[in-house]
């Protein structure tokens, strides 16, 4: 198995550098997965650019550089399975990048990119997969009916960007409606004051106040002074039938 050893230190370094600017800042579309162990295995996941057959897919690939990089390419492979033209049923890629127009100038952020654009504009003319790339030139609507099927078959599903932190805000403050809500049947008392406030430190008049919390009801929420209010009123409405009652009663 091919480790940092088989690079030269110089190489390394250069690597780390690149690797860390595309950790931190990375490329549209493009996510590199980073092992500090093994430099000479460079795994990304590509997503399928917008308005092509590849859309609403992710799909990861891998860089294999030799112990003589960057005087000779990587080697690039989809481990996801694709229906593309210049990509074999193995995963090889074609592209010239990697072959006749390397050159040891040209970095990572490069060669992810220029695969990227594979999927924007294939090459149906240096064909890998020759089904794919005739299918692609004499009937484009076929070609990308299979392509979307790999896609929704084969790909892994993008990442939704969810905002966590309001979930954990709505969720605590469901919690806390609800304890709110089930301790007015009993009327518990506070203990202490709560410590969520954004209003500064504690005064002394505050800690006054604090040390008689126990003799203070607790705040209810409205909807549960709204329940109590409207059960007060029909308890009234009903004293007020009874005694309507027992008149019409007496009459008798």
């Amino acid at each position: 198995m091919a480790t940092n050893e088989n690079l030269s230190p110089n190489v390394i370094k250069q690597l780390a550098k690149e690797l860390k600017n595309l950790d931190e800042t990375p490329p549209d579309g493009i996510k590199v997965i980073v092992n500090d162990d093994d430099f000479s295995i460079i795994f990304a996941d590509i997503e399928g650019p917008a308005g092509t057959p590849y859309e609403n897919g992710v799909f990861r690939m891998k860089l294999l550089l030799s112990h003589d990089f960057p005087q000779s390419p990587p080697k690039g492979y989809f481990l996801t399975k694709i229906f593309h033209p210049n990509i074999a049923t193995n995963g090889e890629i074609c592209v010239n990048t990697l072959k006749k127009d390397w050159n040891p100038s040209l970095g990572l952020r490069h060669v992810l990119l220029v695969v990227r654009c594979l999927l924007i504009e294939p090459f149906p003319e240096s064909a890998l997969n020759e089904q794919a790339g005739k299918m692609l030139l004499e009937n484009y609507e076929e070609y990308a009916r299979h392509a979307r099927l790999y896609t929704g078959i084969h790909a892994l599903k993008p990442k939704s960007n969810v905002k966590t932190g309001a979930i954990c805000e709505s969720t605590t403050a469901l919690n806390v409606d609800q304890r709110i809500t089930e301790s007015t049947g009993k009327e518990p008392l506070l203990t202490t004051p709560l410590s969520t406030s954004s209003k500064g430190p504690v005064t002394n008049a505050q800690d006054q106040n604090a040390s008689i919390a126990p003799l203070v009801e607790p705040v209810v929420g409205a909807s549960a002074i709204q329940k109590k209010e409207g059960l007060a009123v029909k308890a009234q409405v009903d004293k007020k039938k009874i005694d309507a009652r027992k008149k019409s009663l007496k009459r008798l």
